[in-house]
């Protein structure tokens, strides 16, 4: 009898852990973008103001003409543009990459990223932060290259034709740490120089190229 009660308890904490589960997978919290935007995302709107459109989001293709220097663009679903998402751990990106386009050295702290090659050919790779180990690797169409969370990588179309993909996020509003940040300031070009391990002249080029100054 104490056997089978331990059963029947062991029983029911399995399914009322399985429908805690399910309730929490079924949960959803679609932004209040009016909110204030903290950790644990934004507040959320009330269910019975959403509709089924609320659930969905047109994600227009990438256009290269957005960043011109570096021949890339990038077109999101973050929370921003897709509220639903919010508090989803997820998020995903359309990417495209002119014949010589690049992302250049990034990180993403809060989130990690899974590359899908759809057309074209591109070269993507990562440093590691303890031993400076590079992991890279060509793809072609099809192919999926996860990049771990806070690890510097990049982009490079390595091909002779336009290339487009999807990035795919562990956040639905990944932080974006880029290269690009060091130079677009107005930190003193020797100063920067200095920490950089490259010549005023070299800083200056950049800090025009990225929209910095000084």
């Amino acid at each position: 009898m104490m056997m089978k009660n331990k059963v029947l308890i062991l029983f029911f904490s399995a399914l009322l852990s399985s429908t805690s589960y399910a309730s929490n997978v079924n949960d959803f919290c679609v932004a209040d973008l009016k909110g204030p935007d903290s950790l644990s995302g934004y507040p959320c709107l009330p269910p019975t103001t959403l509709t089924d459109d609320n659930f969905v989001f047109n994600l227009q293709p990438a256009n290269t003409s957005q960043f011109p220097t570096i021949k890339a663009g990038i077109s999101t679903a973050f929370v921003n543009e897709f509220p639903a998402l919010n508090g989803l751990d997820i998020s995903v990106a359309h990417v495209a990459f002119e014949k010589d386009g690049f992302f250049p050295m990034h990180s993403h702290p809060d989130a990690t990223e899974l590359i899908i090659l759809v057309e074209g050919e591109i070269t993507a790779g990562f440093v590691t932060g303890m031993n400076s180990i590079a992991y890279l690797k060509t793809l072609k169409p099809g192919d999926l290259m996860v990049i771990p969370p806070g690890h510097l990588h990049f982009v490079a179309n390595s091909g002779n034709e336009k290339a487009t993909g999807f990035a795919t996020f562990s956040s639905s509003n990944p932080t974006i740490h880029s290269f690009n940040n060091i130079f677009a300031n107005n930190i003193p070009s020797d100063i920067l120089a200095q920490a950089t391990f490259l010549d005023v002249a070299q800083v200056k080029n950049l800090k025009a190229r990225f929209g910095g100054s000084n």
